[in-house]
């Protein structure tokens, strides 16, 4: 088992990112926006499963308000806990979006 599965050393700082991605919780009207996008993802009937719609849209907020390429979003992925809480992927050992 890794350190990290463990949750420790995960900082519970309140950062100018943290309190960011706190109001936009609160703000963004996340279920609406799902249910607008939802009847155009694909079924993923094919190779690997599909992530939740809502995980893929709070990824794609993060990398417009952090001004993100999409190579960048999945290493701040991997390397930073607050964006895989905030987009409600699991833990360390967990497949994360590429």
């Amino acid at each position: 088992m890794k350190q990290q599965s463990l949750g420790l050393g995960q900082s519970t700082k309140r950062t100018r990112r943290r309190e960011f991605l706190s109001d936009m919780e609160r703000v963004v009207p996340w279920t609406d926006l799902v249910a607008l996008v939802l009847p155009y993802m694909p079924e993923g009937r094919r190779g690997r499963p599909p992530f939740p719609v809502e995980a893929m849209l709070r990824i794609h907020f993060m990398q417009q308000w952090f001004n993100l390429s999409d190579p960048a979003m999945e290493d701040a992925l991997h390397d930073v806990p607050l964006f895989r809480d905030f987009a409600g992927l699991g833990g360390w050992d967990d497949r994360l979006p590429d």
